[in-house]
């Protein structure tokens, strides 16, 4: 099958395993430094890539395949007479296996982790697909053991994967040394590792897969499945959506029940239990069939709450046996375990336009009251601020146009993605009324300016007295005289957070 190899691993997963066979059958292999060192350790036959090159590693091991006599053998064409005839001449063998992956970055980011010969000869190997077998993912060892002979498309397919692991490597590298300009480069690369397949997109007629982002610290692909069917697309969108919300409220227990990628019930609260409780009361009919994110263990206590209600999943850092003991009934809950989940923070959002994308940092909402931020009318007192507060934040996680309406911080009427203000501040307060009827001095929170003041009239008739909101309209001295005849108190953060 094969005949000569070069193989320079950083990940030696299984590639002892993939060659031993082979090279029983005659293969013939040279390596690198520790490559070498550990196929010796397997029992392998292995040649040092010095001798093939003539020329010794040298500079601790930077330059080690950064030589003609490696790229001749890598990128000469077995059926071009003059490539043949090059290497007869310098006495070399050409290879028709490569196998190599780079060195792990992400794991401890400096310029001693910049591989440079890795994608040299993987670039190499993989441009002369038509030749050469060229592996970087130890998961491909398995089925190419099981041919005899790879044709033009298995190659073509494999070389297809080298080129893609190499540019995710030099998107991270790029990324990390761009610094907070990275986003003024003229280029802009966005690497990925595949996660895995999901079964389908938005809809069974979409194909989908999951990437982690390379040189990302945290992120969904580090929480533990100990219950249920794998994440749905959907799933995962939700689940990103409730913990970027969760984010907000570090300072204490705080849970988020998210439904089509929108809250629809936020709670924080001095005992977790209470604040589960509160966020799946919030909107007891929208949160059927949604998920729900805790900051804050899951136990006994709270998987009774939660066993009662059908979910398709929930996060927390931690859940007790016990409450691990309840849930396990509902054999179809997603129940996923994330140890480092107010870690979570992504450094760039993205969204695909026709013909490209475009790339955003992320938004930040203030996490504390702001000295700066104006108030007209009556001061709010201190429960009230919080109040103000919690809804803010709340209202920058919901679709635009977003209104939030809160009390004792919970959620008690949500309104987002409409078309105008008006439709949202009537949405949320219907939502109000529906279930929370005798709420005590609720807040409303909305993610832009009131653009006329009709909002007001309506926040007036459901006996809200304090708003909090951008300002910027050209209308805000008729907003603000409106709010001053109803006696509601203004707070104004001259900073939006639209969410689209």
């Amino acid at each position: 099958m094969f005949k000569n190899a070069l193989v320079s691993c950083s990940n030696k997963e299984g590639v002892a395993d993939f060659l031993r066979p082979l090279q029983e059958k005659g293969l013939r292999i040279v390596s690198t430094g520790g490559t070498a060192k550990y196929l010796r350790e397997q029992g392998l036959n292995v040649i040092d890539v010095e001798e093939q090159t003539g020329f010794p590693e040298v500079m601790n091991g930077r330059v080690k395949t950064l030589h003609p006599k490696i790229h001749m053998a890598l990128l000469a064409r077995s059926d071009n007479k003059e490539d043949l005839a090059t290497l007869e001449k310098f006495e070399v063998l050409p290879f028709d296996l490569v196998i190599g992956n780079l060195y792990p970055f992400e794991e401890k980011p400096s310029v001693e982790t910049i591989d440079v010969g890795g994608p040299s000869f993987l670039r190499a190997a993989a441009k002369n697909f038509s030749c050469i077998t060229v592996i970087c993912n130890p998961k491909d060892y398995s089925w190419v053991a099981k041919k005899t002979e790879l044709n033009l498309q298995e190659r073509q397919k494999l070389a297809g994967k080298v080129f893609a692991h190499v540019s995710a490597y030099d998107a991270m590298i790029a990324k990390h040394y761009g610094g907070e300009e990275y986003l003024e480069n003229s280029e802009f690369s966005l690497g990925g590792e595949l996660v895995r397949s999901l079964r389908y997109g938005e809809n069974p007629q979409q194909k989908a897969a999951w990437f982690r982002t390379r040189g990302e610290s945290y992120g969904i692909h580090e929480a533990k499945i100990i219950q249920g069917k794998e994440l749905s697309y959907n799933n995962l969108l939700d689940i990103e959506a409730a913990v970027s919300t969760l984010r907000e409220f570090s300072g204490g227990p705080a849970c988020v029940a998210v439904k089509h990628n929108n809250p629809c019930g936020v709670s924080t609260k001095k005992n977790p239990a209470e604040a589960l409780r509160d966020a799946l009361q919030a909107d007891p009919q929208s949160v059927f069939g949604g998920i729900v994110a805790c900051n804050s263990p899951i136990d006994d206590e709270m998987a009774e709450q939660l066993s009662n209600i059908f979910l398709e999943a929930i996060i927390s850092p931690h859940f007790t046996a016990g409450a691990l003991r309840r849930l396990e009934k509902k054999k179809n809950m997603r129940i996923l375990e994330w140890p480092t989940l107010e870690k979570y923070c992504s450094s760039i959002i993205c969204k695909t336009i026709s013909g490209g994308f475009l790339v955003q940092t992320p938004d930040k909402v203030a996490a504390e009251w702001q000295p700066s931020w104006e108030i007209i009318g009556k001061a709010p007192a201190e429960n009230i601020k919080n109040d103000l507060l919690f809804a803010w934040k709340v209202s920058s996680h919901l679709k635009s146009n977003a209104i939030a309406v809160a009390s004792n911080c919970q959620t008690i009427g949500l309104g987002m993605g409409q078309v105008n203000r008006v439709d949202a501040v009537e949405q949320a307060i219907s939502r109000m009324r529906k279930f929370h009827g005798n709420a005590k001095t609720p807040v409303l929170a909305s993610d832009a300016f009131f653009p006329f003041s009709d909002s007001i009239d309506l926040i007036s008739d459901a006996n809200i007295g304090y708003v909090i909101q951008p300002g910027g309209s050209v209308k805000d001295d008729e907003v603000k005289a409106k709010a001053k005849e109803m006696g509601i108190t203004l707070v104004l953060t001259k900073k939006r957070h639209f969410l689209h």
